[in-house]
């Protein structure tokens, strides 16, 4: 039987389990804002490091790899060990590896601390997520701090490059780093008296072999997807994905044999899991791709400067900070399932309106459309968030955890992957009806291949005027983007009509929160 090393005496929560969510959500904007924080860093660390180009991409890249492939392990190991336990030891690494990051002389050096805390970080979403589930008995509190805890990720993402931009006007690049350091001993202080402990007695040992078959799982298909949207599609890139989906059916396999598997696939046997499971990927999915494309066309086809583009994009940034930290009243005005059904309805008119702003070239358009799909996209992913945790048994909330972040990351790779793909596509179908005829063949190659191809070689040309041909590349790019949104629209709504009836047979109360 599971096991509650220590006890609520009260179904609502007081200010010790407040406080409490407020340090754990302390952990998760830290987590959220390594993600981003290292962006403007990289210049500096370039010239003080001298790292390769394949070095700097390592740079960037692993501490996400490294999160992704250890979130279920993590999850896991909370549920068996000790959710908080977990946590703390994360925590310790965290900051530890900060230090080391920090103080890097080598790229090699960098690289191996970058790596270090993306497996500390992966213990932070989960074991947060969890012991929120533990503090909060009282399912509209519960969703309450589940939009806190959304929030402070949200905020992660939009402070990383503020903050580090900040330091780096006065500070080494490493100062970037040693930020996590305080509010990491902070958690350490303070968790072992505001949280929870919380573990699975009858869980078992962690397997190694399915660790390890899970790492050859995530890693392979993340990298191949990544290296898909920075560097457009080849052949060579579907090696590694196909090389996870492979070792992930072995995995599959060895869990159904397992008698305390590190992923319970019993889980997916839960309708309102498998859907809220299926909602939160293909949200994240469409998101994540959708605002790829929405930076780029307002620097190559509407002509913003970085600085403009990033400005134009705060409104819908604070759209995403605020209803984070409001989606849990529209949860629990109307319950979880309408929540999650006219969410993806207000995110499929958003994207139908980013569809007509992308073809129509408006900024206005972009912008208001960019708002709307936040109002609708917050409350789905927070909202399914809850319901993948709580509808699984207590005692593998930590795994259902990490299975949620899990998702989230593939489809975040994916959309950016796949959607990039279905733009360019578009894209290089409109420029092979253009009469190019007067460019070398290498200018010809980067003109057809992407926009930024397009818009460096019209830099280089110096021309005053506009250039048809460069008229029409921005074209073809809209309707990519135009395109990829109409799919977007069409697919929400199928899923919104799927959802529902996956709910209605999971015997989910729309007018109550789960259970």
């Amino acid at each position: 039987m599971q096991e509650h090393l220590a006890e609520k005496t009260q179904s609502t929560a007081g200010s010790r389990e407040w406080t409490g969510l407020y340090v754990l959500s302390i952990a998760c904007l830290i987590y959220s804002m390594d993600l981003s924080v290292l962006f403007l860093a990289m210049p500096a660390i370039v010239s003080d490091l001298d790292p390769s180009a394949s070095e700097l991409l390592w740079i960037n890249d692993i501490y996400g790899f490294m999160v992704s492939g250890f979130l279920v392990t993590m999850g896991t190991l909370g549920d068996r060990i000790g959710r908080r336990r977990v946590l703390l030891i994360g925590a310790f690494a965290f900051a530890v590896a900060s230090s080391f990051a920090a103080a890097a002389s080598t790229p090699h050096q960098l690289i191996i601390a970058r790596a270090l805390l993306g497996v500390a970080g992966a213990t932070i979403a989960p074991s947060t997520l969890s012991l929120v589930v533990n503090l909060f008995q009282d399912e509209a509190e519960r969703n309450r701090a589940i939009s806190i805890w959304g929030t402070a990720f949200a905020v992660g993402g939009l402070v990383g490059p503020l903050l580090g931009g900040a330091l780096l006007e006065y500070f080494h690049w490493g100062s970037v780093f040693l930020i996590n350091i305080p509010a990491m001993m902070a958690l350490l202080i303070a968790a072992p008296f505001l949280l929870p402990e919380y573990r699975n007695d009858e869980g078992g040992k962690i397997d190694l072999p399915s660790v390890l078959l899970s790492l050859a799982t995530v890693l392979p298909i993340i990298y191949g997807f990544k290296h898909m949207a920075a560097d457009g599609f080849k052949p060579g890139q579907l090696l590694p994905i196909v090389v996870g989906f492979l070792v992930g059916i072995v995995f599959v396999r060895r869990q159904k044999r397992l008698v305390h598997p590190l992923i319970d696939l019993g889980l997916f046997g839960v309708p309102s899991f498998t859907a809220s499971l299926m909602v939160n990927l293909a949200g994240v999915f469409f998101v994540f791709g959708i605002f790829l494309f929405q930076n780029l066309f307002l620097q190559l086809v509407l002509g913003l400067s970085p600085l403009g583009a990033a400005l134009w994009s705060v409104p819908s940034a604070l759209v995403f900070t605020v209803m984070s930290f409001q989606a849990y009243r529209f949860t629990n005005r109307f319950g979880p399932v309408d929540t999650v059904i006219g969410g993806l309805i207000v995110n499929a008119v958003g994207t139908t309106a980013m569809a007509a702003a992308a073809y129509a070239e408006s900024l206005i358009g972009i912008l208001m459309a960019s708002m709307l799909i936040g109002l609708g996209f917050v409350p789905v992913i927070l909202t399914t968030t809850g319901l993948i945790v709580s509808t699984a048994p207590p005692e593998r909330a930590g795994s259902a955890s990490a299975i949620s972040e899990t998702s989230a990351e593939f489809g975040g790779a994916l959309g950016i992957a796949l959607l990039g793909s279905l733009g360019t596509l578009v894209y290089r179908m409109t420029m092979d009806q253009v009469n190019l005829s007067g460019f070398n063949e290498a200018q010809v190659v980067a003109i057809s291949a992407t926009l930024a191809g397009a818009v460096e070689i019209a830099r280089t040309l110096g021309e005053s005027a506009e250039l048809p041909w460069l008229e029409a590349a921005k074209r073809g790019f809209a309707l990519g983007f135009a395109a990829c949104c109409a799919l977007a629209s069409v697919t929400l709504l199928i899923l919104a009509a799927v959802a529902r009836n996956v709910y209605a047979s999971g015997a989910i109360d729309e007018n109550d929160a789960p259970r």
